[in-house]
Order: structure tokens, then sequence, then C-alpha cells
């Protein structure tokens, strides 16, 4: 009996380190894939957000451009629609008999209420196979239950770094001649989605293309062309330009980067070239990226409620003139307003304007965090569920900060832009 997989991409973009893939090639004498532009990231949110706005859409549709190149060279079709999954799928197991679909394992809301439509739009016989493909420490590997995970991230570092080793990489070889299709479905531009299109922004600390050939560029180029990777503690607090920082984070936000990919780089330059704090520091940062996630999977959507994972009640309010100042750049702290314009016009905002303008909406303005949250969802390139709402959690006082800090604004920009270069960049805004 000829045996037909069905590769359902979501949040694993990737060819290299792809489990779902592998598994499919091994068990089956024909796969493909599909990927669906679900209608529903592109409509507004309850807080009239648009899911998945123009920045991360162009980024995603890149994604998608390149996995199929990807696919196509190793003889694996990818079908790409718009549409809802539960409408499209169904379609393609019956028409090509699919015994089996392949999938990245999702725990969080939508996705799981997508899964579920999924499945019982699907005929029964259909074998699904589900695997966890996006963690740097496999939840089978820490040394510690789920319900078990540390409140404190220190402590659940120190447990996997001592007890828990980082699997290998998943390769896979091209399918048989016979398993390439031709006649492939298009991927869309931003109209198609009802997106706007846009140019860059010159100034933007982001410059790069979505995609895992990006990706894996971009990887090469921080680490083994510039040596960037030796100076990375130094320099990752930094706010202007493309090397202060790694940007890894948005290949890793939909998957066309795999942690474990960046991790086994990381090793092989410590060995080849230098070990240092800058090294380790790299994968430190993966490790919190890693602790989001099992928070996610521990308290499951505790992390999308106001009162968060530690159950805080606090006065806040929704005061929308307020919010509006705060997205437009408008508030009484020119470096709150630099950042937010910055992500504004680019889609893109360093880790320490994360911070700051995070700190500032919720704990200064004491405005709603999950609005903040929401529209970093919306503009964020590299918008991943768990790091967004678990860092939200964090510097609101309801997620995993044992210090419940408030930044203080003015000293950081004293402190992180002393001679205004990022500042005077992006507040001279009236021409744009």
């Amino acid at each position: 009996m000829t045996k037909t997989g069905l590769v359902w991409f979501r949040n694993d973009l990737r060819i290299h380190d792809q489990i779902s893939l592998v598994k499919a090639a091994k068990e089956n004498s024909f796969v493909m894939g599909i990927y669906c532009f679900d209608p529903r990231h592109f409509e507004k949110d309850r807080f009239g957000f648009v899911k998945t706005d123009k920045f991360r859409a162009q980024f995603l549709i890149e994604t998608v451009n390149d996995l199929q190149n990807q696919l196509n060279d190793l003889h694996i079709p990818l079908f790409v629609h718009v549409g809802k999954p539960e409408d499209i799928i169904p379609e393609y197991v019956t028409i090509h008999n699919v015994t089996s679909i392949y999938l990245q394992k999702e725990w969080t809301l939508e996705e799981v209420s997508v899964f579920e439509n999924v499945k019982n739009a699907v005929s029964s016989e259909v074998n699904w196979v589900e695997s966890y493909d996006q963690f740097l420490y496999h939840p089978e590997d820490i040394p510690m239950t789920i319900d078990s995970i540390p409140q404190v991230f220190t402590a659940f570092r120190k447990k996997c770094e001592k007890y828990a080793s980082i699997r290998e990489l998943e390769t896979i070889s091209k399918m048989p001649e016979k398993n390439r299709v031709t006649h492939l479905t298009k991927v869309p531009t931003l109209q198609d989605l009802g997106l706007p299109n846009f140019e860059k922004d010159t100034r933007t600390a982001f410059p790069f293309k979505g995609g895992e050939t990006a990706g894996l560029e971009r990887l090469k180029n921080y680490s083994w062309d510039t040596k960037k990777l030796s100076y990375y503690k130094k320099t990752r607090n930094g706010l202007v330009g493309t090397d202060y920082s790694s940007k890894f984070s948005a290949w890793l936000a939909n998957g066309s980067l795999s942690p474990r990919k960046i991790y086994h780089e990381i090793k092989k330059y410590e060995s080849q070239i230098v070990k240092n704090q800058s090294t380790y520091w790299m994968i430190f940062e993966l490790i919190w990226r890693d602790f989001f996630k099992y928070i996610s999977l521990k308290h499951g959507n505790h992390i999308f409620q106001l009162e968060g994972i530690l159950h805080k009640t606090y006065e806040w309010n929704r005061d929308a003139s307020l919010i509006q100042q705060w997205i437009d750049g408008e508030t009484a702290e020119p470096f709150v307003n630099a950042n937010m314009l910055e992500l504004k016009h680019t889609g893109w905002m360093s880790n320490r304007g994360r911070q700051n303008v995070a700190s500032y909406f919720a704990r200064t303005l004491q405005l709603d965090w999950r609005i903040g949250a929401a529209y970093f969802e919306s503009v964020l390139l590299d918008y991943d569920v768990h790091s967004n709402y678990g860092n939200w959690l964090y510097v609101s006082g309801v997620g995993n900060d044992p210090r419940n800090r408030t930044f203080n604004v003015k000293l950081q920009a004293e402190r992180y832009d002393a001679n205004n270069k990022f500042q005077n960049l992006w507040l001279q805004t009236s021409l744009f």
C-alpha cells in the first residue's frame, strides 16, 4: 500500500533540523507540504490591531517563498493557500489519499483550536504525528516535569545546563524524482492578504529578508564572517545598526532557524575561534527563549489573562488617548518615543527598547498590559507568542520577575543612549 504523508507547516518553516519532515520522508513513499495563510491572522483583534500586520506578513511571505523553493529541491511540493486550514487540509487528504499528517505540536489557545477544527474535519483514519520541534532543550530531556518548572529563570537554566543535553540536528535527504510536482500554488502578496505595500525605512536595524536561506546566511555572517559573536555580550544592549545583536529572533519566531542549529554552530565556533562570555551569552539567551515556552506550557492560557501567572490584581486602565500617544511616540519620554517610532516605521525594536517601553506602558502609565502585548503581536517582525507574552508578564509585575521592577526610563536613556544617537535618528520624523 502506498503511503502518503502531508507535512502541515506552521511555525517550523525550514528544512534543516525539521523533525516532521524527517519522519514523513522515512515513513511514506510520497510526501507533500502545505501552508495556509489563515485569514484570521490578518483580521483585527479585540483591541483593534491587525493580528499580523504588514511587516511580519511580508517577512512571512518571503519565508514561505523560500521554503517552497527549498522543498522543491528535495522533490517535496509545498502547496500554499489563503484560507482556513480546516477548509483546505481535508480537501488534500481526500484528493491525495493522505495516510498521515505531520506537524509541530503547539499548545496555545488559537493554535490548539485550529488543530481541533482540522482534526474534526478530516477522516478519523488519518494518522496524526505531532512533534515538539521549537525548543533548545526537548521536553523529554529536561530534568523536571512541566508542572515543576521553576518560576525563576536562573533555577531553570542551572538545572538544564547541569542535567540536560541538547539533541543533534535532524537531517533529510532528497525524495525520489517521482515525488516532484511541477505545478505549485503561488505564495500570496501583501495585497492578497488585504495589507498595504510599503518601502523599507532606510534607518531600520533589521534590513533582512525572511526565510531559511537568509537566516542561515545571517548566522554565518554574524559568527564566521564578521566574528561579531565574539563581542555579543558587550554590544547586545545597543540600539543603532544591524550588528549590535544577532537579530536571529525573527527567523527563530517562525521556525526558519532552529535553536539547535544556532547552538551547534556556536559550539563549533567555540572550538575553532574562541569560547568566551559572549558565546555563552548567546546560548544563555536561547535558554531564556526556552524558559518562556515552558512557562507557557505550565501555565496555559493564564499567560493571556490580566492577572497573569501570579494571579495578581493591579489597577489597570484603558485610557485610549494614552495608548495612542504611546503607539505614535508622543509620550512625555523621548527615549520611549524614539523606540516606539522605530517600531512603527520598521517592525523592529531592540531588546533594551522593548523592556523600557513595556515597563513605561504597564508600570508608569498603568495601562492594561495586554493591549501593549497585542500591539507588539501586530507589529513586531519577530513576534513569538511565548516570548512576547512572557516578557510582557515579566515587566508588568504579573510574571517571572522576582524583583518586580519598574524601569527608570530617563536613567536608561542616559546609560544606553548617552550621545542621543538613537533618539536623534528617530525623533526627527516630520518627513515620514
